[in-house]
């Protein structure tokens, strides 16, 4: 059941709340995802790439020998198969069960990674470097209220010349109910959305329970940050599809991807922009 707060003045100055409470939430998805087929650890741990060849990896492109830092990494997954092809990477995630997760995966797989434990917005306080490539994918800045300081964070950390690329789903998508039959929330961030979960995207029956805090944000606020803090917009692409089964009413389809349900090729379900710090 989801409910919203729409006294941001009230949301703002709760802000350590929430995050908190978010940041207990990932802890327990953590230890079920960990043995989830959806992230098929086991699979990667053979060496199997967790990224999407026709998205990230084309979009982003030759990684070898360049520095990358991924904000909101979870357990490292994505941070390690950039590590295989090549790039020095660091992770950086506010669940400590995920990032003690990615550290011991990193070792195990003799990879050299680094991973921070840190919300985003502290990232300054907790790493000192710079960096060719600041990456972010696949359900992360709805967990940020305030992109200003998210698009504040990417500048500082890249290098001038380098690239910031987040592949991410459509902020329309974020506006509907689970079965996408109606519009449920707003597409600007004028509200929280407060969401009480039940299981996982993983595995509907997870035992899970908790109380998340999430924000809609629209492409206007998003691209907007960016240019603000210095960011060259290179390209925006939006999908679709998504290549993963996370949503509810989705059906896969013989090209691999996901589709909504009676919806073909005529909702929007992702996007990528790909920005560089002038």
């Amino acid at each position: 059941m989801d409910f919203i707060i729409s006294d941001l003045n009230k949301m703002m100055s709760d802000l350590d709340n929430y995050f908190e409470a978010n940041r207990r939430s990932w802890n327990q998805r953590t230890s079920v995802h960990k043995d989830a087929a959806f992230y098929d650890l086991e699979g990667f741990k053979k060496g199997r790439s967790v990224l999407n060849e026709q998205i990230e990896v084309k979009e982003l492109g030759d990684v070898r020998g360049k520095t990358l830092l991924h904000l909101q990494c979870h357990f490292g997954l994505d941070t390690l198969s950039w590590q295989r092809m090549g790039a020095i990477c660091t992770g950086v995630d506010f669940s400590d069960t995920a990032i003690q997760l990615a550290r011991e995966i990193n070792e195990e797989m003799k990879l050299e990674a680094k991973f921070i434990q840190c919300n985003v917005y502290d990232l300054e306080k907790n790493c000192n470097e710079k960096f060719d490539i600041v990456f972010t994918s696949y359900g992360t800045i709805g967990w940020l209220p305030d992109l200003d300081k998210w698009a504040a964070v990417i500048a500082h950390f890249l290098k001038p010349g380098g690239i910031f690329y987040i592949a991410d789903f459509h902020p329309v998508l974020w506006m509907m109910n689970e079965d996408f039959s109606a519009v449920k929330y707003h597409y600007l961030n004028e509200e929280m959305i407060v969401d009480e979960v039940e299981g996982s995207y993983s595995d509907r029956n997870a035992p899970i329970k908790a109380t998340e805090y999430g924000w809609n944000h629209p492409f206007s606020e998003i691209i907007n940050a960016l240019i603000k803090h210095g960011l060259q917009i290179q390209q925006l692409n939006e999908f679709t599809f998504s290549p993963y089964g996370c949503f509810q009413h989705t059906e896969k389809g013989e090209d691999g991807m996901w589709r909504i349900k009676g919806m073909g090729d005529k909702f929007p379900m992702m996007y990528s922009i790909k920005a560089t710090k002038a």
